[in-house]
């Protein structure tokens, strides 16, 4: 079985039907639900904070050697929640959609 969850920033968290909000995670949670999402494809939502996501981030460029921006960091962590409630042998598939090169002038990017 295939399950589909979409991810969105913990204080912009319009998908689950919360209000928008101010966040750090570029590139997802504009603060609205665009008219072409299809509801009915997701199974779930994962709401990430703007901190783990940036932590996420510097750790795959630090541990796996990927230059991946914030969204593919929240994705990460959105994934490993995910597998930590998996059986064995079931997998977890995720996308990296960014770079990190953008985020290389961000104060937060590198904060430790």
């Amino acid at each position: 079985d295939i399950k589909i969850i979409a991810v969105e920033p913990k204080k912009s968290a319009v998908l689950s039907g919360k209000p928008a909000g101010n966040h750090k995670i570029q590139g997802i949670g504009a603060g609205f639900v665009p008219e072409i999402l299809n509801n009915d494809i997701i199974d779930d939502i994962i709401q990430v904070d703007d901190r783990d996501a940036f932590n996420m981030a510097r750790r795959l460029g630090k541990e796996e050697g990927l230059c991946v921006g914030i969204s593919s960091g929240a994705n990460v962590v959105a994934a490993l929640e995910i597998a930590r409630k998996l059986d064995k042998g079931q997998t977890v598939v995720t996308i990296l959609c960014d770079t990190g090169e953008r985020y290389f002038s961000t104060e937060q990017y590198f904060e430790a």
